[in-house]
């Protein structure tokens, strides 16, 4: 019985010395991994910003009272030029008011006559002339809220009535402006210094995918908005060919020069499961962290490093796969450039 106890011990301490040295190899197990060093670079501050096309002007053409229309001359889509007439509202007092002053420049006429004649006085002479300046002035008032004209080149967008129509509530006419045409961008109050007219960007649209517009800004409102931090700048594009429409969706580019910040190499980096944070293993000595990063931009394979690392920290940049926190590993390459 006690050989038999001594044969059961001896194998118990026998598989615990197997199970140490299991344990000690599990432990020294080193993973292979390739690291680069963070470093700084010169980076093109370029931002794009979105927004829909706008209309440089929007004008709303309508009547200085309720009035009957006598004749519209324009269609939805038609292009106008400025000055040019595009409805014509129906004046029963126009055609007296003409007849009135016809008849007041004759009487005018003949006191003229008279007055240089010596026959009618001079107050009388001029309260006449008088009457008939006032009259003109009232004539060219009624014409102008007969005659609709155009106050800009542009295209009819909107037609809310037809001939024959009283026009009351909302305008006859919509006529927008579409050379240039222009879009409306927030941009980070940082920027504001650097922002000037003048400054150029570069437009897209989804519906042209081949083609880029050139655009500059052209008006920088002058607050920033207290909750965003942003401020407007208006971006103008030159549409001699009127292939770009309101409403459409568009992208700017803008470019703010260039900075010095710190990069990480896009391989570097894991994106945790299910949220939106972001990781890299960095190495001290032969042991991984497994740490938490903000990013900023992403440009071509690199991103901005807004925390989390600095510049000289070594990141994993392949082998990650096999790692976990705190880690031993074995570096089988280092020194890789950042940019590849």
């Amino acid at each position: 019985m006690k050989k038999f106890a001594s044969l059961i011990l001896l194998g118990t301490l026998a598989l615990a010395a197997c199970s140490g040295e299991a344990a000690t190899e599990s432990t020294q197990k080193e993973f292979p991994v390739k690291v680069a060093t963070i470093e700084k670079a010169t980076v093109r501050q370029d931002f794009e910003f979105t927004g829909n096309i706008e209309p440089l002007v929007k004008n709303f053409i309508s009547s200085a009272a309720a009035q009957r229309i006598e004749k519209i001359y324009v269609e939805i889509g038609s292009r106008v030029k400025k000055g040019q007439l595009l409805v014509e509202m129906e004046n029963l007092n126009y055609a007296q008011a003409k007849i009135q002053i016809e008849n007041l420049k004759l009487d005018l006429s003949r006191i003229e006559a008279l007055y240089r004649a010596g026959g009618v006085a001079e107050q009388q002479y001029d309260q006449l002339k008088t009457q008939v300046s006032i009259s003109e002035k009232s004539l060219a008032n009624l014409d102008k809220n007969t005659k609709l004209l155009s106050p800009i080149d542009g295209i009819v967008v909107q037609k809310n009535f037809f001939d024959g129509d009283l026009a009351t509530g909302q305008p006859i006419l919509v006529v927008m402006q579409m050379q240039p045409v222009k879009i409306l961008i927030s941009i980070s109050e940082e920027f504001f210094p650097q922002v000037k007219v003048g400054t150029p960007a570069e437009i897209s649209l989804d519906i042209y995918p081949d083609k880029k517009f050139n655009g500059k800004v052209m008006l920088i409102h002058p607050t920033v908005d207290a909750t965003t931090r942003t401020f407007v700048a208006e971006v103008r594009i030159d549409n001699p060919s009127l292939l770009i429409r309101p409403g459409m969706f568009a992208r700017a580019k803008v470019n703010f020069g260039e900075k010095e910040r710190v990069v990480v190499p896009d391989k570097a980096v894991i994106k945790q499961s299910g949220t939106n944070d972001k990781y890299v293993y960095t190495l001290d000595g032969d042991v991984v962290t497994y740490t938490k990063i903000e990013l900023g931009r992403r440009i071509g394979s690199i991103y901005e490093v807004i925390s989390g690392i600095e510049a000289g920290d070594k990141v994993v940049v392949a082998g990650q796969s096999a790692l976990s926190d705190k880690i031993t590993v074995k570096v089988t390459e280092s020194g890789l450039d950042l940019t590849k």
